[in-house]
């Protein structure tokens, strides 16, 4: 099957109100096709494991091809540039949020990248740095400077990108839910910012706001 054929498929697989959806998201309007996730999953099972075809499609620029992309490359044969030259153009949360979770977390380079991103002024490489620094932060924080990170949350969070955002919040709330010494500092951080206060949210679902996040997720922890 060739990056031509694929295209098509998408095209065909466009759906009106997931591309409205999207867009008012963020994402370009030619960029996308709007195939729903499930779709695209299908497609990709297909498909199996094709690296070179992955790469082919990401070059298109198509979000909906970029997403099919990440399902089938393989991570470990990404080099570092290579996933830094990726993660400078993710463009769209939902495309940055796959490629997190399919290609950098299971990349032999996610700590050097993280290290170098973490001070990226691209704000889809800092997202990125900023999720495997959440990440890490919730599986026992080695190697890392809570004090510092949350100062750093303090100061720059309120001026950051709204994609930087997001996962700055998840490393904010990440320190108050797993690291007790920490929690009343990362309330507070929270409580001062306000960001995501009054964010919409489902019935059932929890708030992204901070201390709201974590003292429902302590609560339930009984911790």
């Amino acid at each position: 099957m060739t990056t031509t054929e694929l295209l098509s498929q998408l095209k065909a697989l466009g759906n009106e109100k997931m591309h409205k959806h999207q867009v008012k998201s963020g994402a370009e309007p030619d960029r996308l096709f709007g195939v729903k996730t499930g779709d695209i999953r299908t497609l990709a099972k297909k498909i199996k494991t094709n690296h070179q075809l992955g790469l082919e499609l990401w070059k298109t620029r198509n979000y909906d091809a970029r997403l099919l992309a990440i399902l089938i490359m393989k991570p470990a044969e990404l080099s570092a540039e290579e996933l830094s030259d990726m993660a400078a153009d993710l463009g769209l949360d939902w495309v940055a949020d796959w490629f997190n979770s399919y290609l950098l977390k299971e990349s032999p380079h996610k700590e050097q990248l993280r290290e170098i991103w973490m001070n990226s002024d691209n704000p889809w490489q800092a997202r990125c740095g900023w999720s495997l620094t959440a990440s890490k932060i919730a599986k026992g924080a080695e190697g890392l400077d809570l004090k510092k990170i949350l100062d750093r949350i303090e100061t720059e969070m309120p001026e950051a990108a709204p994609a930087v955002q997001w996962t700055m919040n998840f490393a904010l709330a990440y320190c108050g839910i797993h690291h007790p010494e920490f929690r009343k500092r990362a309330l507070e951080i929270g409580e001062k910012l306000g960001i995501y206060r009054d964010y919409p949210v489902s019935k059932g679902c929890t708030s992204p706001f901070a201390p709201i996040w974590i003292n429902e997720i302590v609560s339930r922890q009984g911790k």
